[in-house]
């Protein structure tokens, strides 16, 4: 086998084990206490594929260096892959602190989420742009990975938190919120989820449209609801478009990334509304009793610390290393870029964070919340910013 086969077999492999270990700790999760035994067994074998399954991801990440010449975080699939590493790797050091097994029944699911969301998008290595051709991509965007997955974990710990401590037996603003943030995570599953069938059905559309008195064509991997803004279907016994895209959506392939996310909504609300349907309540309050034994002083104090950690760690990367490298790269330090614009709302919002917690107390529920919504902040970087917001940094 050639490395970039070797490079994809490892890391289907850690997926299927983070899976696996899922598994293992969810069954730590008792409500006898005759069953800790047990439990501690399987958070033992929890632990153990997750560390086996985090070495077959660094052996897809040294592979797929080696044949590309350089850092496999130069695109989207690589990056949010290496995000999920860097969550995964964030999670062993924490579990090995506290010996908490339900952080990695919500971190690991999370982790998958994100690298399944990561094989959504074009997976082959091609040549760096001359923009990404220097040193400072490896220091920049590995340090933002790593400070990402770090505040990634006092998300999880803040959910599960959150999901614990609110009354679920009357529906409140407290209730509505917490299961609006459970419905988005099943958007990013419908998205895995449509995008997956669709390619295996190896869909393909194609459209020609004209932007800035140029035409141009575009490929639609998912029937068109939404078609490109005065577009032209060329494929023949294709869906034809149910409205075009509003003309105010620009950037490229605006038409493409407004249907996608159509889609995802469209079978996240599908699935979400199936989990309900088969619950008969909130899926918060389904998750609820599976959590009783966790103490919420811990859940706190790992939301804490992973935001005393990960927020330097994103500083140094996301703004130091990136002003740095925007200086060398345009000649300037900074230049109201969309992404740089959202970074430093993300470094802001964890700012405030710190200060509304040492300042203020505002500890357990409080700051539960503040991690969620920051975790929120970090993914709309990621996603909208990156696919949507045209700027020097499309080419992610």
């Amino acid at each position: 086998m050639d490395l970039l086969t070797i490079s994809s077999i490892a890391l289907y492999t850690a997926f299927v084990l983070y899976l696996v270990a899922t598994g293992f700790f969810g069954a730590t999760i008792k409500d006898k206490q005759s069953d800790k035994r047990k439990g501690n067994i399987s958070g033992k074998i929890g632990i153990t594929l997750t560390i086996i399954g985090f070495i077959a991801q660094l052996v897809y990440f040294i592979t797929r260096w080696i044949v590309s010449g350089h850092a496999p975080v130069s695109n989207l699939f690589e990056f949010m892959t290496f995000l999920g590493m860097c969550m995964v790797l964030a999670f062993i050091i924490i579990y090995f602190i506290y010996k908490l097994s339900a952080l990695g029944l919500f971190a690991l699911p999370i982790a998958l989420i994100i690298i399944a969301y990561a094989s959504m998008f074009p997976t082959e290595i091609s040549p760096l742009v001359p923009s990404l051709q220097s040193h400072w991509l490896y220091i920049h965007v590995t340090t933002v990975s790593l400070g990402q997955g770090i505040l990634a974990i006092s998300f999880v710990a803040g959910l599960i938190y959150l999901i614990r401590q609110i009354d679920q037996s009357v529906k409140s603003k407290k209730t509505t919120w917490l299961e609006t943030v459970l419905y988005t995570i099943f958007l990013f599953i419908g998205f895995i989820v449509i995008t997956s069938t669709f390619n295996l059905m190896d869909y393909n559309a194609t459209f020609e449209y004209t932007e800035q008195n140029a035409t141009t064509t575009t490929e639609y991997h998912l029937p068109a609801i939404a078609g490109p803004n005065d577009g032209t279907l060329l494929t023949e016994d294709t869906m034809q478009p149910l409205f075009e895209t509003p003309e105010w959506m620009q950037g490229a392939d605006a038409g493409r990334k407004f249907n996608t996310v159509i889609w995802s909504v469209i079978t996240g609300s599908i699935l979400y509304g199936l989990v309900r349907l088969i619950l008969r309540k909130r899926v918060g309050a389904a998750i609820q009793p599976m959590l009783k034994n966790i103490k919420p002083d811990v859940l706190d104090e790992i939301n804490y610390r992973s935001v005393t950690i990960g927020f330097p760690v994103f500083t140094l990367g996301g703004l130091i290393f990136a002003a740095i490298w925007a200086q060398i790269a345009w000649d300037r330090f900074w230049g109201w870029d969309p992404k740089e614009v959202w970074a430093l709302v993300t470094w802001f919002f964890y700012a405030a964070y710190l200060h509304l917690r040492l300042s203020r107390g505002w500890h357990g529920e409080k700051s539960a919340w503040l991690a969620v919504a920051g975790f929120g902040i970090i993914m709309f970087n990621l996603i909208v910013v990156n696919l949507v917001l045209a700027g020097l940094h499309s080419y992610a």
